[in-house]
């Protein structure tokens, strides 16, 4: 941004530093690490080192010492796929047929990103669909706990955009978000993601419902 509050469209404003980055403490470093691991447990565990690494955006090996330092801190478990997952050890793990209401996502929300299998959420045949070719991350349809749509604020509501068939009741659970929404955005900016209707326009056939606000 080049002026307040947040500006767009005007050339990217760069100033070169005076000295180069400080080289860090490694202890320091590696302590900050285990703080970020517990703080994104909290958040997104059960994880994978990779899935760690994803995140911090630090090498495996340094995810996996981080946790392996942690030690008897964390939770260790086998995921679906029989690999070591790690989490806090009161961090709610809800049963897998506990029910999932929709929710309406917003872009580059971190529940998209914060894994290094990001099928966990997004079905991969909708992943090209949602995470455009220039690193855009569409605001979604979470409906028991996967992407099932795209949504946008329009004039009179939030539209949403369905990939597959969906229930008339999560459609009734996505009009109560919706409502909540469009009064929360009302004294902020109504079509906060205006900027990126083009994408919309690139959208495969689906099916489009207006969830009024108010």
């Amino acid at each position: 941004p080049t002026a307040p509050p947040w500006s767009f469209g005007h050339r990217p404003s760069y100033v070169a530093p005076r000295t180069g980055p400080p080289r860090t403490d490694p202890e320091a470093s590696a302590a900050s690490l285990r703080t970020l691991v517990v703080r994104y447990l909290s958040g997104f565990g059960p994880a994978s080192v990779a899935d760690v690494a994803q995140f911090a955006m630090v090498p495996r090996s340094r995810a996996r010492a981080a946790l392996a330092d942690l030690g008897g801190e964390l939770d260790r478990l086998e995921g679906p796929e029989g690999e070591e997952l790690f989490d806090l050890p009161d961090a709610p793990r809800p049963d897998a047929t506990t029910p999932a209401p929709p929710r309406l996502m917003a872009m580059w929300d971190s529940v998209l990103l914060a894994y290094a299998d990001r099928g966990r959420v997004l079905p991969p045949a909708y992943r090209r669909v949602v995470i455009r070719a220039n690193g855009d991350v569409l605001p979604t349809l979470l409906v028991d706990g996967y992407v099932a749509g795209v949504w946008r604020p329009v004039d009179g509501g939030i539209e949403a955009t369905a990939f597959h068939p969906l229930s008339e009741d999560v459609w009734e659970g996505l009009a109560v978000e919706a409502r909540s929404l469009v009064r929360f955005l009302a004294g902020r900016e109504p079509e906060v993601y205006r900027r990126y209707a083009h994408w919309w326009s690139r959208l495969p056939d689906a099916t489009v419902r207006l969830l009024a606000g108010g």
